[in-house]
């Protein structure tokens, strides 16, 4: 591990320890390369295992095209997902765990079999799932205003917060992932919607990105891993008192509370 990508691990460990925002990562590092990025975020997960972390699945971000063209960049990003992120449906999350949370509704699958890379296909991912939930995911930034850059969010684990999971298990058979229709609502109140074709073209399409470009850092997606395929529309600022919900056709709804 180069010098550059330990001093970024050590400030991204001291915004957590310390909880208090930073400044952009390419502000330390101008050259900061995504290989470089991703080198930060694995070091990262590996010393969270240590610790007694436990990989629960992964999470696919940017794979709007608003979201990429916000950014400047053509292609998505990947993070790594713990046991200890995963908030249960309905239940309440302090805001004060969090830096800066944002609410996105995603449909995530739950994989019954490797995915092994390369030239996986959205074929492949779908004969590989088990079956497919409604899902929020609560993306953070450790980098302060979400003034971020590609290679920040990558590094930041691509800005993973937590997630939740509805408990219905929907199998595919018969669905079109493609087709789905999502509503996320806020206090009750439609805030923004969204289908499946909004991820790339296909939530599978996603998934199969993912295990092809985890083979470039000698990552396979696991059998029982959650991968959550990326956010069906732009993601929601979340503050004290305020109830999130993702309905989904075919998928039923999930939510989640913020308190102080």
């Amino acid at each position: 591990m180069n010098n550059k990508v330990q001093q970024l691990v050590q400030l991204l460990d001291d915004a957590f320890h310390n909880h208090q925002s930073i400044s952009p990562l390419t502000n330390h590092a101008e050259d900061l390369t995504i290989d470089e990025a991703y080198a930060v975020q694995l070091e990262r997960v590996n010393v969270a295992i240590q610790a007694g972390e436990v990989i629960s699945g992964k999470k696919i971000g940017l794979t709007s095209v608003a979201m990429q063209n916000l950014l400047g960049v053509d292609q998505p990003d990947y993070g790594h997902l713990f046991h200890s992120m995963e908030v249960k449906d309905g239940e309440d999350v302090s805001l004060k765990t969090l830096f800066q949370p944002k609410v996105e509704g995603e449909i995530t699958f739950v994989l019954k079999k490797d995915l092994v890379s390369p030239n996986v296909t959205a074929e492949d991912v779908l004969l590989a799932t088990d079956y497919v939930v409604a899902a929020i995911e609560i993306v953070d930034s450790r980098v302060k205003d979400w003034k971020i850059k590609l290679e920040d969010t990558v590094a930041d684990n691509a800005s993973c917060g937590l997630y939740v999971l509805s408990e219905k298990a929907v199998p595919l058979n018969g669905v079109d992932l493609k087709k789905v229709q999502m509503k996320l609502l806020k206090n009750g109140e439609v805030i923004n919607e969204g289908c499946g074709l909004n991820v790339l073209g296909d939530p599978a399409i996603c998934v199969a990105w993912l295990a092809n470009k985890l083979s470039e850092y000698n990552v396979t997606l696991k059998a029982g891993e959650v991968i959550l395929s990326g956010a069906l529309s732009a993601a929601v600022e979340a503050e004290p008192g305020d109830q999130f919900t993702a309905v989904f056709t075919e998928l039923g709804s999930v939510s989640v509370n913020f308190t102080e």
